[in-house]
């Protein structure tokens, strides 16, 4: 092979995505392997989680390490100290010649719009907004963190469901479908056993409620309507806020939509995409691909 090879990485709380590309494009390899995060978001990155992906891919495409280049897209790094540490970190492990860091947002919007404007919003385990305006501005909105942000995300969907069926258990709000539904979703006999299994939870176990709780609310039950209503309205403030503070626009900004949640096949994904279509947003009918991004990221670094 004349062509050298780089690593585009999309790693989170839920995987590690791993794309082994040629330099002229084509693809050699895909790998997932486990989270990339300890338990996302606020925790370190897991150095030997992304190292073992990466060797894997590279078994899969039978080629040798080090690659050219490397871009990892990891959520929870948007501080220069955490890229830089992380960025000497793997370059310790000697799996790439030139080694780069950036958030999985700027990755996603990167395979959105390269460096073209336009709007990205994820929402899977967590949700955050990245933007570029017309004349190149960057802004974020969103992307605080499950304590105190994440809103309409898997996570805050998820809990917010649990703690519906607590209260529905206890009398106190009302009766809802959340409560034997969620019951049988995770194999639980009598509401206490929620506790013991939510202590147990991962952010990404809990997120993964979320298409349950959709169906739920499409089926007529109010308490999770209203968890569903509360969530698109969130995540629609979230591009409105961009829109506005990105602006002037002289026609119409393409959106993206990724993570679980809204990529295509996701449960909100249709009502999303009408909400921000009623806004003047362009959305994008495919999937975003942050591991593809980091990619291409990696073979500009690469030259």
């Amino acid at each position: 092979m004349t062509d050298r090879v780089v690593i585009g990485i999309d790693g989170g709380g839920t995987a590690t995505r791993v794309l082994v590309m040629s330099e002229s494009g084509n693809e050699l390899a895909r790998y997932e392997g486990g989270p990339a995060l300890t338990d996302w978001p606020g925790s370190p990155v897991d150095i030997e989680a992304i190292e073992t992906a990466v060797e894997r891919a590279f078994e899969e495409a039978r080629l040798a390490l080090p690659a050219a280049a490397l871009c990892a897209g990891l959520a929870g790094v948007g501080r220069e100290e955490e890229r830089t540490a992380v960025e000497a970190a793997l370059a310790e492990r000697g799996i790439a010649e030139r080694v780069q860091v950036i958030t999985d947002a700027e990755a996603a919007l990167f395979d959105a719009f390269e460096d073209g404007p336009g709007i990205l919003l994820i929402a899977g385990t967590g949700s955050i907004a990245l933007g570029r305006a017309e004349d190149g501005r960057i802004a974020r909105t969103g992307g605080w963190g499950t304590l105190f942000g994440d809103e309409g995300s898997g996570y805050e969907i998820g809990s917010l469901a649990l703690r519906a069926a607590a209260q529905a258990a206890d009398g106190r709000g009302g009766d809802t479908r959340l409560l034997p539904r969620l019951l049988a979703e995770l194999g639980l006999r009598r509401p206490e056993q929620l506790i013991a299994w939510a202590a147990r939870a991962s952010k990404a176990e809990i997120g993964a409620l979320a298409p349950l709780v959709v169906e739920v609310a499409g089926e007529g039950d109010d308490r999770a309507a209203m968890i569903v209503d509360s969530a698109v309205a969130a995540l629609e403030l979230h591009v409105a806020s961009l829109l506005a503070r990105l602006g002037p626009w002289d026609s119409a900004p393409g959106c993206a939509l990724a993570g679980g949640l809204i990529a295509p096949g996701g449960a909100l994904r249709a009502r999303l995409s009408s909400v921000l279509g009623d806004r003047g947003c362009c959305v994008l009918d495919r999937y975003v691909d942050a591991a593809r991004g980091a990619a291409g990221q990696a073979m500009r670094s690469s030259g």
